[in-house]
């Protein structure tokens, strides 16, 4: 069911203006977790569709909210990556509207098992004004701002816009020299980091735990911290050890890790 969110998103308040209305779809639980944003050509290269791909299912297994557009291209892929469970997408229609067609399976995915955000009421067609306030709603949600394909004159390219405007940090993939012009150009003027290695970016945000049927909730967040076992058994109880029997963390030293 449709509805309007009520609560205050404190990572909105980083746009222009905060939304006047935001309608949701799915598991507004998503709005709770880290976030990346990630963004990118509607027609990436091979290199660039295995590598955002990956990006997005390394974070994911960590716990990690991806947010992206639904657009086909990188969006789609980022999305899909990620898991339709581990992803918001932001869109530049209404919610009773699945656009684009293409990615209509997609986009039932995510309303029934993910979370599909919009600025518009009942009935609102896409229109190209209506792609850039997707586009700030989707930069605002993330952390940080990740472009793995773009052109020099694109909409992935007005998204970095935003994030410098908000200050939040850009990173692209390595390319090739005559490919993704727009992000080799973020890197030429000390605008974007690079993402040389996806484990060692996705680790900032935790580890990658064994067991992939592991719940993404308050617990795991926690745990993904390395707290002492003293101060995980003071916030979770009972519930530390039943997690280790279960083989989900270890103890060591004094310390609770994700297993």
């Amino acid at each position: 069911m449709i509805v309007e969110i009520s609560e205050h998103i404190v990572a909105l308040e980083s746009m222009k203006k905060y939304p006047q209305a935001l309608y949701a779809l799915g598991n507004q639980d998503l709005l709770n977790r880290p976030k990346v944003s990630i963004v990118g050509t509607r027609r990436p290269s091979d290199y660039t569709r295995y590598f955002t791909h990956n990006l997005a299912k390394a974070l994911a297994q960590r716990g990690v909210c991806v947010v992206s557009g639904a657009a086909m291209g990188v969006d789609a892929i980022a999305h899909h990556g990620a898991g339709v469970e581990n992803t918001i997408a932001v869109v530049a229609n209404s919610l009773d509207v699945r656009y684009p067609a293409i990615n209509r399976e997609l986009i039932k995915g995510i309303e029934q098992h993910g979370l599909m955000l919009s600025q518009f009421p009942a009935t609102f067609k896409a229109t190209p004004w209506s792609f850039v306030v997707r586009n700030e709603l989707v930069v605002a949600l993330g952390e940080v701002l990740i472009v793995t394909e773009a052109d020099e004159k694109s909409g992935s390219m007005r998204s970095v816009e935003f994030a410098r405007k908000m200050g939040k940090e850009i990173y692209v993939l390595p390319q090739r020299l005559d490919e993704s012009l727009g992000t080799n150009k973020l890197l030429a003027d000390g605008l974007a980091k690079p993402i040389y290695d996806i484990e060692a970016f996705a680790n900032r945000y935790g580890v990658s735990p064994q067991n992939d049927g592991m719940e993404k909730d308050a617990f795991f967040y926690f745990c993904q911290s390395s707290p002492t076992l003293d101060d995980a058994i003071a916030k979770f109880g009972e519930r530390v050890y039943e997690a280790e029997l279960e083989g989900l963390i270890s103890i060591e030293n004094g310390l609770v890790r994700l297993v």
